[in-house]
């Protein structure tokens, strides 16, 4: 069994249980016994180093930042978690979060899967803004580990080291004031991640919890809308407030467990489980659920379905619509793990916390607070539909009419990751044609009918044009559902208009990356590399309203532009997430010609075109 030991017993200790074996050994066979006293003395094989040769550190102070590096004795290995960089108390300088390499998965008696460094190790600390006459800066550098051929592990070992980091102030800062500020920026995950280091527990909580309210309208969580909205429609007239609350609730805590054990477990261990969910068999499963949920609603099961049909559609529809709060926990489960799976700033914030401190207590509650922040709206609006639903009548089924077509509509949006774009646009063509002749578009109006019946039937009309509009967009290859006709504009200006996206060059795996980044800096370029997948809402946000911007285009005119389609998901791919420690994209990674990674202007999750340009400009100059 592995022992922790105070630092100077370890050799002294060795010694001792050397000789006691040795002499009772003698009696069996002298002189071998002889022998092995003489090795355990003699520095054998087997000898127990001193902690400052198991584990050399030495630092340095460059391009603003701390770094510090252990070169590892053979057989010897470093806890991740437990290797911290701190600047001592009372510094006159602030810094960010600390960096660390991915490390090796190892089996620990004590602490089960856990990740170690082997030959050697890396860690940096970036200063982020240091006082004016700051030259000299102390830091604590924390690190514990082990002998694989002893058993023996070390005692934590804490050294002060103060280096001269004037080159930084010089480098990288501006004078303003009795302040010295960088202007290298911090991203936004890494000023998160650092502010859950130092920030109090509540203020991370309350800062988290509105994060979460400023993404729970975005294209990632707005499709949970209609979702628990329809779950609480398909209540009917049996709704109550109370109940409309307590469904709402359930949904939302299940959703909100789900996405705080996900973060968690890619934090620690670096796997994305959400991603995992996005493949065609489980997208196309999900969206058949949806389909048979709308079509409850709509009537058709008990108008012209078979009975032995009818009934089995009947028992899924109600186990999936919250007849049961088990029911509605599941349709939490699922919808946190397949409809929302884009990383967004905040959450690459708190998983790079995790998993630089492997504290999932705080890090884990600040994801829980970031989903009930999400998760508010959706109790709020599931609530008050519980409240304002007609009871029962003709009113009612057009309710229930209404949120299946929404129902269908979160289909057709989860198909969209794995069909090409003009079926999809198709479908969407399909679906407003058929909405709007439930609507009456095509009916005669009646002498006796009302405002309202007009009001319908001229909604429906628009959207009957609509439909049509982006059917024959479809048919015309168009890939953009708010501007169906631009594919025939395309065609007949024979392609003189500006390209409509970046020309990226696909790579794949860390091998890819490297070899297209050598070919950069031999042409003394810089570099762009864009995370992409196919299920990922934020990154076709991307390419849709950044990427095809001219100001952006202009700034990227003389960069190489790289991208990983992670779509699959494969070891390949895995690999590539780990060498930068992200979990998934959407994610965007700069370098300068020289093949160095500009980290500090990393850009996670979506960004509007005239912000991002600016963004790129700073990265590259």
């Amino acid at each position: 069994m592995t022992k922790i030991l105070p630092a100077h017993w370890i050799k002294p200790l060795f010694l001792l249980f050397t000789l006691l074996n040795s002499t009772l050994a003698f009696a069996a066979d002298p002189f071998q016994a002889l022998g092995d006293l003489s090795d355990g003395m003699g520095g054998g094989a087997d000898e127990i180093l001193e902690p400052d040769q198991a584990f050399q550190l030495s630092t340095r102070s460059e391009n603003g930042q701390f770094i510090a590096t252990w070169k590892i004795a053979d057989g010897h290995y470093l806890y991740r978690d437990k290797t911290k960089i701190t600047p001592t108390d009372g510094s006159n300088f602030k810094t960010g979060a600390v960096n660390k390499d991915q490390g090796e998965l190892k089996h620990d008696e004590f602490f089960g899967e856990i990740y170690v460094y082997h030959h050697q190790a890396q860690a940096s600390l970036p200063i982020t803004s240091a006082k004016d006459g700051v030259k000299n800066a102390s830091f604590k550098v924390k690190y514990q580990g082990c002998s694989e051929i002893s058993g023996i592990c070390y005692p934590p070992i804490t050294k002060t080291v103060t280096l001269d980091i004037s080159p930084f102030g010089s480098a990288v800062a501006a004078t303003t004031g009795n302040q010295t500020m960088t202007n290298e920026p911090v991203s936004e995950q890494d000023q998160i991640a650092a502010s859950l280091s130092s920030g109090s527990a509540i203020l991370t909580i309350l800062s988290f919890f509105g994060f979460g309210l400023l993404l729970a309208f975005t294209p990632c969580i707005f499709p949970m809308i209609p979702i628990l909205s329809s779950i609480i429609v398909g209540q009917g007239k049996e709704i109550t407030t109370g109940k409309a609350f307590t469904l709402s609730l359930v949904y939302v805590l299940a959703m909100a467990v789900t996405y705080t054990a996900a973060g968690v477990f890619a934090g620690l261990f670096g796997e994305n489980i959400q991603a995992a969910f996005q493949n065609p068999w489980i997208l196309g499963s999900f969206a058949g659920v949806f389909v048979l949920l709308s079509l409850s609603m709509f009537g058709f099961y008990d108008l012209q379905m078979p009975n032995f049909i009818q009934s089995r559609l009947t028992e899924v529809s109600n186990k999936q619509q919250g007849g049961s709060l088990t029911g509605v926990a599941i349709m939490g489960f699922l919808s946190a793990l397949i409809v929302g799976p884009c990383v967004a700033a905040p959450l690459a914030g708190a998983l790079i916390y995790i998993g630089q401190t492997g504290d999932a207590v705080l890090g884990g509650t600040a994801l829980f607070a970031l989903s009930m922040g999400m998760g508010a709206p959706l109790v709020a609006i599931g609530t008050s539909a519980g409240k304002l639903l007609p009871r029962a009548g003709a009113w009612m089924d057009a309710v229930k009419a209404v949120f299946g077509v929404m129902m269908l509509g979160v289909a057709i949006w989860m198909l969209e990751r794995i069909l090409p774009e003009s079926i999809t646009l198709m479908l969407w063509a399909i679906l407003l044609i058929a909405s709007s002749i439930y609507m009456g578009a095509l009916e005669g109006l009646k002498a006796e009918s009302t405002g309202w019946t007009k009001f319908w039937k001229g909604m429906g009309l628009v959207l009957f044009i609509y439909g049509i509009l982006l059917m024959i967009g479809s048919a015309a290859g168009s890939k953009d559902m708010m501007q169906p006709l631009k594919g025939l504009a395309a065609t007949s200006s024979h392609g003189t208009a500006q390209a409509e996206h970046l020309n990226f060059k696909n790579i794949k795996g860390i091998a890819g990356l490297n070899k297209a980044l050598d070919a950069a800096k031999a042409e003394n370029k810089t570099v762009m590399l864009d995370f992409y997948a196919d299920w990922c809402v934020s990154c076709k946000e991307m390419e849709k309203f950044t990427f095809s911007d001219p100001g952006v285009q202009d700034a990227l005119k003389n960069t190489v532009l790289l991208q990983a389609d992670v779509t699959p998901n494969d070891e390949l791919d895995k690999e590539l997430y780990k060498h930068f420690g992200i979990i998934g994209p959407p994610a965007i990674i700069f370098y300068d010609t020289d093949g160095n990674e500009k980290r500090n202007y990393r850009v996670v999750g979506y960004v509007p075109a005239e912000k991002f340009s600016v963004h790129v400009k700073q990265a590259l100059k």
